[in-house]
């Protein structure tokens, strides 16, 4: 069979086309290592880090905890922590410290984005609770803290009992505080925003009287206001804290080994202290990192 001259040459600048466009969309891939470049499966961590490439979710905006840098690395307790686990599951099956990528995790699009398997795993200040255990499988608890507020210095509020239907009260949207302070202060008026980093800046500019969440979070975002921020413990009667929220990562389901070894990297970092330096160097000397949790237990979960 024999083709003129003209049909090749059209030919050429179609394939020509083709060739750039794949590369273009191999280059986004690359750079944004999202679940549109693949088929949105589950991704399985232990895989990953053999293959020589993880992706984990953090948050990018919770000082000393979960932060992008000036210079575009990340900081914080919740960064830390990943770093040491998948670095120890390597080292421990023999394989190369894996590259890693880091997503942004917003609090109400977490589950999603394991399932979807746009990342390995998430430690994004994520409390294990049971609607989550129903949607992810949870490693941990690795740090255990409780709800609290953050107020401007100088204010009236000082625990649950000085709010009152006037309050403006802000939380992230599909936090659990925000849901538990639905439940237990319906006069309040909750104000949801897509992150923290906007709560506190409503919070500064005088938009909302306090922001709700877990005391680590707040005591993060305290150490970069000094002087005008304070954080509150949120307390009952009899002395005992309103809530407890443990800390976990999560990953996708049906991966009881990938679990189970992570559990295993946690425990290795609380017993040789890894894990109080860690508290330490990113939320300073004065914030309590608490007692270590009984890693792998989640009795403690309400179903």
């Amino acid at each position: 069979m024999t083709y003129s001259t003209h049909h090749r040459s059209a030919q050429r600048p179609a394939a020509g086309l083709l060739r750039r466009v794949g590369a273009a969309l191999l280059a986004a891939c690359t750079v944004l290592g999202l679940a549109a470049c693949s088929g949105g499966e589950p991704r399985d961590l232990l895989s990953s880090i053999r293959d020589g490439h993880v992706i984990l979710g953090t948050k990018f905006d919770q000082p000393g905890l979960g932060v992008r840098t000036p210079d575009r690395d990340f900081a914080g307790v919740d960064t830390d922590v990943s770093r040491f686990v998948v670095n120890y599951l390597a080292h421990k099956h023999g394989w190369a410290e894996p590259k890693i990528t880091w997503r942004e995790t917003p609090t109400a699009q977490r589950e999603t984005l394991i399932d979807n398997g746009e990342v390995d795993m998430i430690a994004a200040t994520y409390s294990i609770n049971a609607g989550r255990l129903r949607a992810v499988d949870f490693a941990g608890p690795y740090l255990l803290t409780h709800q609290g507020l953050l107020v401007r210095n100088g204010g009236k509020i000082n625990g649950l009992e000085d709010m009152d239907n006037s309050t403006l009260l802000c939380s992230v949207t599909g936090s659990t505080p925000a849901q538990k302070v639905k439940k237990a202060l319906p006069q309040v008026q909750l104000q949801e925003f897509d992150t923290y980093s906007a709560c506190v800046e409503a919070l500064a500019n005088g938009k909302v009287d306090a922001l709700t969440t877990d005391a680590t979070i707040l005591a993060g975002f305290a150490q970069q206001h000094p002087g005008q921020m304070r954080v509150v413990e949120l307390k009952k009667p009899d002395g005992k804290y309103w809530t407890n929220e443990n800390y976990g990562i999560g990953m996708a389901k049906g991966h009881p080994q990938a679990v189970a070894e992570v559990n295993e990297a946690l425990n290795a970092m609380h017993d040789t202290g890894e894990y109080t330096r860690i508290f330490h160097r990113n939320l300073g000397e004065n914030v309590d990192p608490g007692k270590k949790p009984a890693i792998g237990d989640l009795s403690f979960v309400k179903t």
